[in-house]
């Protein structure tokens, strides 16, 4: 049915209006933040970054997770909890409306006209699960075990739902573009670079939003709080999402020998969790649409975003600690998982943009057509000023990629070596369990607080613990009498070990 021309001036207007408003990139928001953080200016970044979250942005989820993680850099982390604490009430408001009516979060129709930026930016899923993990290491930066404990059973938790939910779009999206006639896929986007998004790395993702730092976190977590039935499934799921990595096999593969009676004594189990530079940022490509009229093709360019892999990406493949040489497992690249959302995500934005293309595409050739050719020039002015750059909004101050070692360590003082970097870093090793959390930039490299938990196991409580070979039958005959032990007794900067041998 052909609409009336009256019917097509509120439109008109709208954008026309619309036109006039210019939005403010995120990744232009965050740019100077991340300049300034990256040439050892932490304190500054935080600052800049505190000028943004005030006001009608004082709780804004993006811009909170961004200094929630500066202030992490920064060793502020009870204010980085704050502000984690701020993007976390929006996730999980997110969280109940998905589980309650999830219909609700697939029918942001806003964008049709507006483009994506102007939809309520509710967390890239791999951002929403980061989150928790974030929090967790907040917590043992802290010192509380406990807490961080809760942050892993709810990331667990998050993870199901995303689940869920997704699986629920993907159907209700699917049913939506055959009902408009538009197919929901980025095959037809002539000028993309579909290459981005199929390259191996990609393809090779469960999904978009599980990774293997938060589940080997788990295990260690599970594991320092001595419950190695619950460490299991954490570090088995870290090897499923990162296969063939030996430093998370062993993970599981020594789990029963760490918690058993068997376990080195008078060492402490040092995990090493190494971050580098910042996760990407999403560009924006025009892509043109043609579409069907009365009078013929008309051209509609749409913005499109795009993620292009890092030639570059950080590569750290042992750490030196001491005079020891341990090797590292890169557990987490964000460009790739970030892409790996993109793919997911496209769909939709294609259809969502098909829609906007045949809407603008009616409203030009109507224009055109009842008011003639100087108001058809005002509506091809409206269309091209309406459509803004492709969404960009992520969580640009999370590192790009993660790494993790872990040894056994007498307690201590060390020197420690990241790769060919000739800057070297100091930590003393103490406690039972340590997490050495560190931040790598091409010109800072930013040591975190050491977070410790418990007592180094002293090598003098062997001679406690049950031994097989004394609980074997002994021989008929006269015994020996034993030997008489001598202890040694050696302090360090840190602790005091005792050690116990025969003469």
């Amino acid at each position: 049915m052909r609409l009336s021309t009256l019917s097509y001036t509120p439109l008109v207007a709208a954008l026309l209006l619309t036109g006039c408003v210019t939005t403010q990139t995120h990744d232009s928001k965050v740019a100077a933040s991340l300049s300034v953080a990256k040439s050892g200016q932490i304190d500054e970044a935080i600052k800049q970054v505190e000028a943004q979250t005030q006001g009608n942005n004082k709780a804004d989820l993006l811009l909170n997770l961004e200094k929630g993680e500066l202030m992490r850099i920064g060793k502020r982390y009870k204010e980085s909890l704050d502000a984690f604490d701020v993007a976390d009430t929006k996730v999980k408001i997110w969280e109940e409306t998905a589980k309650s009516s999830p219909q609700k979060l697939m029918g942001q129709i806003g964008a049709t006209i507006m483009g994506d930026a102007s939809r309520d930016y509710e967390g890239q899923d791999y951002e929403k699960v980061m989150l928790t993990t974030r929090m967790a290491m907040d917590r043992l930066n802290l010192g509380d075990l406990d807490t961080a404990r809760v942050d892993i059973k709810r990331t667990h938790e998050r993870e199901a739902v995303i689940a869920e939910f997704r699986s629920k779009e993907t159907a209700e999206a699917e049913k939506e573009a055959k009902d408009k006639g538009v197919a929901s896929t980025g095959k037809e986007l002539n000028g993309y670079p579909v290459e981005t998004l199929n390259d191996p790395e990609v393809l090779k993702l469960k999904n978009g939003y599980q990774n293997a730092l938060s589940h080997y976190l788990a295990g260690f977590v599970y594991e320092a709080l001595n419950e190695p039935g619950l460490a299991a499934p954490g570090y088995r799921k870290a090897i499923e999402l990162r296969p063939d990595l030996p430093v998370l096999e062993d993970g599981l593969k020594g789990l029963d020998q760490r918690t058993s009676f068997r376990r080195k004594k008078g060492v402490t189990d040092v995990l090493f969790v190494i971050e580098a530079g910042n996760s990407p940022a999403r560009q924006s490509k025009k892509i043109a649409f043609p579409v069907p009229t009365g009078r013929g093709l008309v051209t509609i360019s749409f913005a499109f975003p795009v993620i292009y892999p890092d030639p570059n990406a950080p590569v750290i493949n042992s750490i030196r600690v001491g005079n020891q040489v341990l090797p590292t497992a890169l557990v987490t690249d964000f460009n790739v998982m970030a892409r790996k959302a993109l793919k997911d995500e496209l769909p939709g934005i294609y259809t969502r943009a098909a829609v906007r293309a045949v809407t603008k595409g009616l409203v030009q050739d109507q224009v055109n057509k009842n008011f003639g050719p100087l108001a058809g020039l005002a509506a091809n002015l409206a269309v091209a000023a309406t459509e803004s750059p492709a969404d960009d909004r992520m969580w640009r101050t999370l590192p790009e990629r993660v790494f993790v070692a872990r040894a056994f360590l007498p307690p201590g003082d060390y020197d420690l070596n990241f790769g060919n970097r000739g800057e070297s870093s100091k930590i003393t090793v103490d406690g039972r369990y340590m997490v050495v959390p560190v931040r790598i930039y091409q010109d800072k490299t930013y040591m975190g607080d050491l977070a410790k938990f418990g007592s180094v196991t002293p090598v003098a409580q062997l001679q406690n613990e049950p031994d097989a070979a004394a609980e074997a039958p002994k021989p008929a005959g006269k015994a020996k009498p034993a030997a008489k032990a001598k202890t040694v007794t050696k302090t360090t900067a840190s602790s005091t070990t005792t050690t116990s041998g025969t003469k």
